[in-house]
């Protein structure tokens, strides 16, 4: 029987938070934020830590530093349960800056060790004992990059299923091989707006139309108006849940724990997709990415208040 119901291999780093900075910050002056917190980052950490809050066997493989910023980082994740057995160190740890303003935000991040992990540092054994494997923030891996879509091939070939989450490309130029790397993804997770530009699409219903006929399950999630799968000839939307949003961070990557959860218990499309949804809510009630799910109180009476499917 597998180790883990999930494998993820991706990104980690602390997300330094600074809330009510204004949008235009003109140099030369200190700026006052009203709020600071510090929380577990990267995509690829967010996911790993949800899923094991929500009861998922997660393993987790990671490039992190040698430094205090890389020892908290991989003790928040610890303490929900992620098994990181397979972690390789690296030099120095990577860090993401967030302001949040009230419609946008800007996001600062200095990569370090988030971009240098390599297929060679992957331990290809730890990730076929899972029954699903996902990757997410495709373009800030930089070393592992030409190599995905084999990662993805090898994974396939090996009997798991598989999801990717790409998250932005900085350099928003949306390569990488995804001609050669999507027909090895069975679910693909993209924000409106990453799906217009795989897509390479001007509307919605065009970049639909194109990457459901590449990818086994498209999942499109759209903040505030909910989310849309697409798997073959059904089509479902899903409304998101009305909450009072402290802080939208990590939202995205807490509906791909939600979806994920679901569906590796076998759940149906619109189980995993209001689940998602419930999650991605349930994230934005705390402030980064994590601070919400590290409350399992919290947690289960959010999803009993919301008439949610319980872990």
């Amino acid at each position: 029987m597998p180790k883990f119901d999930i494998a993820i291999a991706g990104e980690i780093n602390l997300d330094l938070i600074l809330y009510g900075l204004p949008e235009v910050m003109p140099t030369e002056r200190e700026l006052l934020a009203r709020e600071f917190s510090i929380t577990l980052g990267g995509s690829s950490a967010i996911l790993a830590h949800n899923l094991a809050a929500l009861g998922t066997k997660v393993g987790f493989i990671t490039k992190v530093g040698a430094d205090s910023f890389g020892t908290l980082a991989l003790e928040r994740l610890r303490e929900s349960g992620v098994d990181l057995s397979s972690v390789v160190t690296g030099t120095k740890s990577g860090v993401t800056v967030i302001l949040p303003h009230p419609s946008n935000r800007h996001i600062l991040t200095y990569p370090g060790t988030i971009s240098e992990l390599n297929f060679e540092e992957i331990d290809l054994r730890y990730l076929t004992i899972a029954r699903h494997f996902h990757l997410s923030s495709l373009y800030l891996q930089k070393e592992l990059l030409p190599f995905v879509p084999n990662l993805f091939r090898l994974m396939k070939s090996s009997g798991l299923t598989t999801s990717l989450d790409t998250n932005d490309d900085p350099d928003d130029r949306w390569l990488g091989g995804l001609d050669k790397l999507l027909p090895h993804v069975d679910i693909l997770f993209p924000n409106e707006r990453e799906a217009l530009r795989m897509a390479q699409a001007d509307d919605l219903e065009t970049a639909l139309s194109r990457l459901s006929k590449i990818v086994k399950t498209l999942v499109v999630k759209r903040g505030a108006q909910g989310a849309i799968a697409i798997r073959g000839d059904e089509r479902l939307t899903a409304a998101a849940a009305d909450v009072r949003v402290i802080d939208p961070v990590g939202a995205g990557d807490s509906f791909d724990a939600g979806f994920l959860h679901e569906f590796l218990r076998g759940a149906d499309l619109a189980s995993c997709l209001a689940f998602g949804n419930l999650c991605g809510a349930f994230c934005a009630t705390a402030s980064g990415g994590t601070e919400a799910f590290r409350d399992q109180q919290a947690m289960q009476e959010f999803f009993e208040k919301n008439k949610a499917v319980t872990p």
